[in-house]
């Protein structure tokens, strides 16, 4: 089945987009230190994973000190999860995995569409449904890094606010949310170009059989 150039190019960029996502899903480099510090409490920090040294939070001050990189919802770090886990932090988790979800949904849907004839008619839906879990997703994502990008590097949160910058990862779900949202309303065009192709084919043919 041949496609258009448009839903090549669609499918190009979500194809890109879900490799830069899912890498700044699974990688610890959202925000982190600068390196301008000797021993800085805090190294980096990833949506699941958080990387400390010799840190101790004020309000738990003689309870434990944390070291090293560790899964952010550990058993031993509940204690802090009034620092690690704001609330603005948790949105950001929340819409990315949202993003994630969505652009899965959408690549099971542009699979399934493979399998049948642009002459079908669970093409044209198929390919509103897939434009439309795209679009949903990089909403979400884009949402995410608004959020983090607002918060993330802000005074109040991680030790050494200062000497603290948002990492590649975080700039890859910049990157990858946008070309995702591109991917997502390039595929809704291609659906409503084809729905269109397919009503003037339709009108045409009715009136051929008409006249004859």
């Amino acid at each position: 089945m041949n496609k258009s150039r448009v839903e090549k190019v669609a499918t190009v960029c979500t194809a890109i987009s879900f490799i830069f996502l899912l890498i700044a899903f699974t990688t610890p480099n959202w925000l982190e230190t600068d390196g301008k510090l000797e021993k800085p409490k805090f190294e980096q920090l990833g949506l699941w994973q958080i990387c400390f040294k010799e840190f101790q939070d004020v309000r738990h001050w003689y309870d434990y000190e944390y070291r090293g990189c560790s899964w952010i919802f550990k058993e031993d770090s509940k204690i802090i999860y009034e620092t690690t886990l704001p609330t603005f932090f948790r949105a950001t988790q929340f819409f990315f995995t949202l993003c994630i979800t969505f652009q899965l949904c959408g690549i099971f849907l542009a699979i399934l569409c493979s399998c049948y004839s642009r002459q079908q008619k669970k093409y044209n839906v198929l390919m509103w449904c897939i434009g439309i879990s795209f679009t949903v997703a990089a909403m979400c994502g884009i949402v995410s890094v608004i959020i983090f990008g607002a918060k993330g590097d802000g005074r109040d949160w991680m030790p050494n606010w200062e000497h603290n910058d948002v990492g590649w990862s975080y700039a890859l779900a910049v990157v990858g949310s946008f070309i995702l949202l591109a991917g997502g309303v390039l595929f809704l065009i291609e659906a409503r170009r084809f729905a269109k192709k397919k009503e003037k084919f339709l009108n045409d043919d009715s009136q051929f059989h008409s006249k004859s």
